[in-house]
């Protein structure tokens, strides 16, 4: 059975200490280092000090944030599976991960037996979103989503705007078209797609390869 190694990116060291702890009793999976910061996995990873499969991202930390360390593993080390792990729950926050290349998130109060599980399905299927943050991410990331679904030009452009940080309102400012029709787009979509909220857009475009982080 294939061990797993595991980099934790948090600036608290206690907290850091104790989710390692967990992640070593995991039977799949084996802590390589932790960091206080994302200068310093960079450092790590630069060294070519043993990459790992999985790194847990803290958000906010000193130095450099977990989204601007995700934004620079996803390009220079692909391979590496992140996973947000924060108390930031804000759609903004958790829409900013997934843009930056995370292939999942998670809350800091999470249960053991959650963590496992996403460590799980990070390593076979390429994903996880805890029901913290939205039950209906779950079937989409798993492959149960409308895959297959035929978008028309104006719906495409509209979703890679959601991927954005822009407002509804300044999305359709950008496609010359009134707030009411933008709304009418999203509506459809959330229909259309099975999805409940912009994060399950964001996550459909990001899978689909309608936007490319």
């Amino acid at each position: 059975m294939k061990t797993y190694s595991v980099a934790i990116v948090e600036d608290h060291v206690l907290l850091s200490q104790a989710i390692g702890g967990l992640v070593d009793s995991f039977d799949r999976f084996k802590v390589s280092y932790l960091c206080k910061n994302g200068k310093e996995l960079i450092t790590r990873l630069e060294e070519n000090s043993n990459t790992p499969d999985i790194v847990l991202m803290d958000i906010n930390m000193p130095l450099m944030n977990g989204i601007e360390t995700t934004t620079w593993v996803t390009e220079h080390f692909p391979n590496i599976d992140v996973l947000g792990l924060s108390i930031e729950e804000d759609e903004r926050t958790i829409i900013q991960m997934l843009r930056a290349g995370a292939k999942g998130y998670l809350m800091k109060d999470v249960e053991k037996s959650v963590l496992e599980m996403a460590l799980n399905e990070v390593t076979t299927n390429g994903f996880y979103h805890s029901k913290h943050v939205t039950n209906i991410l779950i079937g989409s990331l798993n492959g149960k989503g409308n895959s297959g679904t035929k978008l028309k030009e104006n719906e495409i452009a509209f979703m890679k705007l959601v991927c954005t940080e822009m407002t509804y309102k300044q999305i359709a400012d950008q496609m010359c078209l009134s707030p009411k029709t933008i709304d009418g787009y999203r509506d459809a979509l959330f229909e259309k797609l099975s999805v409940k909220n912009r994060i399950g857009l964001v996550i459909y475009a990001i899978k689909n390869k309608i936007y490319l982080p």
